[in-house]
């Protein structure tokens, strides 16, 4: 029971005392207890014991309506019959035969059957290491050393993409990484054709562009068809290898990626995430004569590529099951639906109670901004701020971001800091809740004058 001057912090506190004692536990094993730097949470993160569609529930016993979903790997939501039966049965089979299988190559076709620039397809374990691999073969295609990238846009954590992954983006500097290495990725802001020009005719050692297509951080600055097709045609001119990083949008905003959607066709395009129907698995898919660098060809040198797991039967019976029912383009219809249903309710709530704040996005992304300055309502297609990188992608405040998640779990929600993934399973039931939830949420961090 809440007790009137109990503050926001108390009563997550007393709310969750089970997922604390595991914390403290997970203090002396994990760098800040945690295994992946968005699970983060101050005084300490919920832990959970299972899920089922779009809920969640943790070893306190709240159920969550979850807005994480893996990561961005769930467009199906958690556990779907069909991937928890074809993981089943192919456990009982084996889970590693060191050995070829068939179900390696039907994943690999579905991929082909799905996304336009799948000539060829190679099987990595995440998207980190499909990014890896997909800026490697294009140094090998083009000879050329360096790579351009976007600011706030995330390819995973090796050292060529890290620079200008994360605000602020004044300060360049990476640790651990050696500034010789950070000097051979070139780093621009979004959505500026000229500037994307000039840099690539003036530095002919960018042999490749990678871009998120539909902006950085799952849009959180989007990025349109306009762009990506000027892209495509200024990499052409200039004669570097484009990738798309579709390890979120793929089978996501389009059965096909962002590139079916936008009709744009990259030489590469790195996949993971739904890829593998919530398992660990990544790809890189694309022009057959760049993926031939991997091939054992006569008089010519080989990109090794090993990797224990690489297309792992519990990974691909996974992602053939996810592929085959994303393929009817209904999910993906549904979770872009239900986000753009979530996104008015929410603005119209923002209009109503709190014009400080704003929802947007594009597909089945949806993010909120605190702090917000301009007009309501939002249109579905508008950008706040004119889309500026500086207004919209900055260092988020640490203790406003820790109150949002705790008031919306202590309200029966798990947001994904200020954005979130819409599944295909959110149902209307759902997105009333939450908006319920939100509302309560921000009443409580004003109380706090947190907003």
């Amino acid at each position: 029971m809440n007790r009137p001057n109990d503050s926001l912090l108390q009563r997550f506190e007393r709310e969750f005392p089970k997922s604390r004692a595991r914390h403290e536990r997970a203090r002396r094993v994990f760098p800040d207890g945690v295994t992946h730097d968005s699970r983060r949470l101050y005084p300490f993160p919920i832990y959970v014991t299972h899920a089922c569609g779009s809920r969640k529930w943790d070893t306190d016993g709240h159920e969550l309506i979850d807005y994480w979903g893996g990561h961005g790997a769930l467009l199906l939501g958690h556990s779907p019959s069909e991937i928890v039966e074809a993981v089943r049965r192919q456990i009982a089979l084996g889970t590693h035969f060191g050995a070829c299988h068939e179900l390696e190559v039907e994943w690999g076709e579905w991929v082909q059957r799905l996304i336009p620039c799948a000539e060829r397809v190679r099987f990595t374990s995440s998207g980190t290491e499909a990014t890896l691999m997909a800026l490697r073969l294009a140094r090998i295609h083009t000879g050329r050393p360096k790579i351009l990238k976007f600011l706030g846009h995330f390819h995973g954590w090796h050292d060529a993409v890290m620079p200008g992954a994360y605000a602020p983006y004044d300060q360049v500097a990476v640790p651990g990484l050696p500034p010789e290495v950070s000097a051979q990725t070139v780093v621009i802001p979004p959505n500026d054709p000229a500037l994307l020009e000039e840099t690539l005719a003036g530095d002919l050692q960018i042999g490749a562009v990678i871009i998120e297509p539909t902006g950085g951080h799952w849009g959180r600055v989007p990025i349109r068809g306009e762009f990506l097709r000027e892209l495509r045609r200024l990499t052409e001119k200039h004669g570097q290898v484009l990738i798309f990083d579709e390890v979120i949008t793929g089978f996501r905003v389009h059965p096909g990626g962002a590139q079916a959607h936008y009709g744009v066709r990259p030489d590469l395009t790195t996949l993971a995430k739904i890829l593998a129907g919530g398992l660990p698995g990544g790809a890189v898919a694309g022009r057959a004569e760049i993926l031939a660098a991997i091939e054992t060809r006569p008089g010519r040198s080989k990109m090794r590529h090993p990797g224990t797991y690489n297309a792992n039967p519990l990974s691909a019976a996974a992602g053939v099951a996810a592929l085959k029912q994303i393929a009817s383009g209904q999910p993906c219809r549904r979770a872009n639906e239900q986000a753009a249903r979530l996104r008015s309710r929410l603005n119209q709530l923002f209009a109503e109670r709190f014009p400080d704040w704003v929802a947007y996005g594009d597909f089945s992304f949806v993010h909120v901004m605190p702090g917000y300055r301009g007009p309501h309502p939002l249109g579905e297609a508008e950008v706040p701020c004119g889309g500026r990188l500086e207004e919209l992608d900055t260092a988020p405040n640490p203790a406003l971001l820790h109150a949002w998640r705790q008031a919306l779990l202590l309200h029966g929600v798990d947001w994904f800091g200020f954005g979130a993934f819409v599944s295909a399973v959110h149902s209307d039931a759902d997105l009333d809740f939450t908006v319920h939830a939100v509302g309560q949420a921000i009443e409580s961090m004003k109380i706090e004058g947190l907003v």
